[in-house]
């Protein structure tokens, strides 16, 4: 196996972890810690792919690695965290959640021409799908970058 698909994997673990940390995290007003430990563990298993590189390690080559790696893990951990999204939502009170709103605000959405069910919809499963869809993806951006970041500082300091 490959050091960044293993790598990855691991990382994928650890993400996946921290996804069901981050979805009670709402309850435990730990948020803002969970999310700084998601970005410095796609950091770590781009440093990760790294290190199980065979030595010399270059930083170009363990760039590439370290993202392909983080890659994965987000991979892994972004569905985790969707499927958490899509179970917490069948334990919301749609109707509940919109009389919380603004009526102003419900009045200039319906001006706007949105229909309200769309909004009922929105709160629902196919509102958390989306949205940890978009999550994930977002997150991969993050994750190659701050992968490819984690592996080449790891070949700067460590090419032997």
């Amino acid at each position: 196996m490959s050091s960044w698909l293993k790598a990855g994997l691991i990382g994928g673990a650890a993400l996946a972890l921290l996804s069901l940390l981050l979805a009670f995290a709402g309850s435990l007003g730990i948020e803002c810690t969970v999310e700084l430990l998601t970005l410095m563990a796609f950091a770590g298993t781009g440093a990760l792919a790294a290190y199980w590189m065979p030595p010399v390690r270059k930083p170009g080559p363990a760039a590439g690695q370290g993202a392909m790696a983080a890659t994965v893990g987000q991979l892994i951990g972004g569905v985790v965290f969707t499927i958490l999204a899509l179970i917490r939502s069948f334990f919301v009170d749609t109707a509940a959640v919109i009389s919380a709103l603004d009526p102003e605000l419900l009045d200039q959405m319906v001006e706007a021409g949105m229909d309200p069910e769309i909004l009922e919809t929105l709160v629902g499963p196919v509102g958390a799908v989306l949205s940890g869809s978009l999550c994930c993806v977002g997150g991969l951006i993050f994750a190659a970058i701050l992968g490819a970041i984690g592996g080449a500082v790891l070949a700067a300091l460590r090419p032997e």
